[in-house]
């Protein structure tokens, strides 16, 4: 059975979008290292399977995330380019004896991947579902989501006046598409009936934040659910150049003055030679300007 979702606002607005086919691939995520953004990518990694244990996973070898348990998630953490052995556990472990899954995963450099979990121990249905991510900054006024469905129930999702995304089958996924930022009903619904079976009330969008909205667990159990992921936040406005000129002449002057008094404290006659030098300062995320 395939979901639909619907997002509802005050008035009626129409975003359909066709299902798209994810491949499913490897697996999935480790600790952050410092390395040049051309050489790395970024994973985060979700657990998505709804009767499975927390997990301890393990990347080339080294324990990189501890007891993550359904239905959480990890941050986006980097990677060194190029192939990695990823291998899952039930937690606790060290890493020693039979892997509950085990796969290969190839990271491209300067890109995002989502990593789940999916499917159900009880059915011997486990799985890694990967997909790459656009983290690209939606447009001034738009918010972008995207929606995967990991649920083994089969709902889609769909709102009262607007139907974001229609038929998204299990392990599929819906792209992400623009709607305009503001706060939203979610309601998911199963495709071929068109009832509800869930409703996430005041979803906030935030304008130039790029998100996914991930349907996972069972309606059977109560743990069916829509986990809402911020993949990338709205960049930070940039100061206007006035306010920066500011800025630099009053810590200038003050520098200037706090220099004078250590002159006068200190009985300092002699003018020191100085030449003008350049300061850079560079943040450490890879996207850092």
């Amino acid at each position: 059975m395939s979901l639909s979702a619907t997002f509802t606002r005050g008035r009626g607005l129409l975003l359909a979008a066709t299902a798209a086919t994810a491949a499913l691939a490897g697996i999935i995520s480790l600790s952050p290292r410092e390395a040049a953004a051309a050489d790395t990518g970024r994973v985060r990694v979700m657990h998505a399977s709804p009767d499975a244990p927390a997990v301890d996973i393990f990347v080339d070898g080294a324990k990189a995330v501890t007891a993550l348990a359904f239905p959480n998630n990890t941050p986006y953490v980097s990677l060194p380019a190029g192939g990695h052995n990823v291998k899952v556990f039930a937690s606790p472990s060290n890493g020693s004896g039979a892997a509950v899954l085990e796969a290969n995963l190839e990271i491209g450099a300067g890109k995002d991947y989502t990593v789940l979990a999916v499917g159900e121990l009880a059915k011997s249905t486990l799985g890694l579902y990967v997909l790459e991510d656009n983290n690209a900054t939606p447009a001034a006024g738009k918010a972008h989501i995207r929606l995967i469905h990991a649920s083994p129930v089969n709902v889609a999702v769909a709102g009262t006046n607007t139907n974001v995304f229609t038929g998204v089958a299990y392990r599929n996924f819906g792209p992400y598409t623009p709607v305009d930022a503001g706060t939203y009903s979610l309601d998911v619904k199963v495709n071929s009936s068109g009832a509800t079976v869930l409703t996430i009330p005041n979803l906030k969008l935030d304008a130039r934040t790029v998100y996914t909205a991930v349907a996972v667990g069972l309606a059977g159990n109560g743990s069916l659910k829509v986990v809402p992921l911020v993949d990338a936040p709205a960049p930070a406005a940039k100061p206007s150049p006035a306010l920066r000129e500011l800025a630099l002449r009053r810590t200038a002057d003050r520098v200037d003055d706090e220099m004078l008094q250590y002159r006068r404290n200190e009985s300092v006659t002699p003018v020191w030679q100085t030449r003008e030098s350049l300061l850079l300062c560079v943040g450490p995320d890879p996207r850092a300007e």
